[in-house]
C-alpha cells in the first residue's frame, strides 16, 4: 500500500494533484482545503495517502495530516459513504468542526454538506458517535447536553476551536430555562474572564 508521497509538485487540477516521485506521476485526490494550501508547482509537497482499491480501479487520495487520514478512513467504513463522499466532507469541514458535528449529532449541519442529506447525516452519527466522542476530541463532547450543541455550533464558527468551545459550554449553568442568546453570551463571557 502507498502510504506517504514526498516529491514534487508537478500539476494542480479542482479536486486533485500529481505529485511527481522520483520521475514517476501520481495522480493525488485530496480536500480543496489542503489543495490550496499545497504550495506552487515545482515545490517539495509530502502527504499522507489512502490507497482505494476497487476491482476496476485505484485511486489514491491525499492529506496534510495524519488526523485528515484517520478521519477520512473512520468515514469511509460507514455503508453508503465512498470516498468521494467522504472526500466532499473534508472539503466542506475541518475535521475538527466535522468530528464535532458527528458527537453532538448535529445532523442539520452534516446536511449542509453537498452529496449528505439528512438519511446520511443520521447515519454518519449513528455508526460514528460514540468512536468519534471517545477516540479524536480531547473533551467529553459527546456528554455534553443535547440542548447545548446550537451553543457549541455558534461557538466553533465564531473561530474558537471545539476544545475551546466545550469549555465554554461546560461552564454553562445546568438551567434549560437560558434561551440560546444567553448561553452564548454565557460562552462568551467564559472567554472573556480567561
Amino acid at each position: 500500500m502507498i502510504a506517504g508521497l514526498h516529491g514534487t509538485l508537478q500539476t494542480v487540477g479542482s479536486d486533485w494533484a500529481i505529485i511527481n516521485v522520483g520521475g514517476i506521476g501520481f495522480q493525488v485526490y485530496m480536500p480543496t482545503s489542503i489543495l490550496s494550501t499545497l504550495g506552487t508547482i515545482g515545490e517539495e509537497v509530502e502527504l499522507h495517502t489512502h490507497l482505494h482499491l476497487r476491482e476496476d480501479n485505484a485511486t489514491l487520495y491525499g492529506f496534510a495530516t495524519a488526523e485528515e487520514l484517520g478521519l477520512f478512513q473512520t468515514l469511509i467504513g460507514v455503508s453508503g459513504l465512498g470516498p468521494k463522499l467522504a472526500l466532499a466532507m473534508l472539503s466542506a469541514m475541518s475535521v475538527e468542526k466535522l468530528t464535532m458535528a458527528i458527537a453532538t449529532g448535529s445532523a442539520d449541519l452534516l446536511a449542509e454538506v453537498p452529496g449528505i442529506g439528512k438519511k446520511m447525516a443520521d447515519r454518519l452519527i449513528l455508526e460514528l458517535k460514540g468512536k468519534l466522542a471517545a477516540g479524536w476530541l480531547g473533551a467529553p463532547v459527546a456528554e455534553l447536553a443535547e440542548e447545548n450543541t446550537d451553543v457549541l455550533a455558534a461557538l466553533t464558527s465564531l473561530g474558537y476551536s471545539v476544545s475551546e468551545a466545550t469549555r465554554a459550554v461546560a461552564s454553562l449553568p445546568p438551567s434549560s430555562d437560558l434561551s440560546l442568546e444567553e448561553k452564548i453570551r454565557l460562552a462568551l463571557q467564559f472567554f472573556a474572564t480567561k
